[in-house]
């Protein structure tokens, strides 16, 4: 069978996966969506496919002067970076900029044999720049949506254009792939395994027609372990690049 491209197929393929219809899954239709959610939100949040790196362009305004903060797309995962807006010691427009300059007195080894020491030297300035004048202090939270920028107010201006390096998440409803992605599959499975053994348990030494006997507490065992395993794998080793806010 082909694989799942919608939220339905996802959810009936995790069934399959689990023994139905040959064995009967004993979790509410309501219970399989919200693990499905939950494994969603986890691997957005700490598996390399389930976000992407953007950069945003926003246009300072009266109001986020007045305001002291800029308000985000609600998607946002956590920012990782914002381009300064303080005074920087290479400032200067047009021939008065410090990297025109250095470029126009030294175009012909640029362009002739080598640009390491035009990038050495830009190095050193971006470096005494980190020193001297250092980087915004900036803080969000993703339920809040407000990016806080701690600079004098004064050097923003209306008009002026902030970029923000961020991290967007990747929706479903927008990109069918998602549910195609492996990872996603097997701890989804995990997750509704869990929940199937949780319900079991209270059938714990029942017997059935035949002799059968319900084994709730194996189940749940091993989707734990299963689970844990899983999660720490996506912790330790697939988490994309560290948010430096991330809420």
């Amino acid at each position: 069978m082909a694989q799942p491209t919608t939220k339905e197929e996802f959810k009936d393929y995790v069934l399959r996966k689990l023994g139905a219809p040959v064995i009967e899954i004993n979790v509410s239709e309501e219970q399989i969506d919200d693990r499905v959610d939950e494994a969603v939100s986890f691997w957005r949040d700490y598996h390399y496919n389930g976000s992407q790196l953007v950069y945003l362009k926003h246009a300072i305004t009266q109001d986020d002067i007045d305001n002291g903060y800029i308000t985000l797309p609600t998607r946002l995962l956590g920012i990782s970076k914002v381009f300064d807006l303080q005074t920087s010691i290479s400032a200067g427009v047009g021939m008065f900029n410090v990297q025109y300059q250095y470029t126009l007195n030294n175009i012909r080894d640029i362009t002739g044999y080598n640009i390491q020491n035009y990038y050495m030297t830009m190095s050193y300035i971006e470096f005494l720049q980190e020193m001297l004048v250092g980087k915004p202090l900036i803080r969000f939270n993703k339920h809040v949506n407000k990016l806080y920028v701690d600079v004098d107010q004064k050097i923003w201006t209306v008009g002026d254009f902030i970029i923000i390096e961020a991290y967007d998440i990747i929706d479903p409803a927008e990109y069918a792939e998602v549910w195609t992605d492996r990872w996603l599959q097997n701890y989804t499975a995990a997750l509704v395994k869990e929940n199937w053994g949780a319900n079991l348990t209270k059938f714990v030494g029942m017997q059935l027609v035949g002799g059968v006997t319900f084994n709730g507490e194996q189940i749940l065992q091993e989707a734990r372990e299963e689970r844990q395993r899983m999660e720490e794998e996506a912790v330790n080793s697939l988490q994309p690049l560290t948010y430096n806010f991330i809420g």
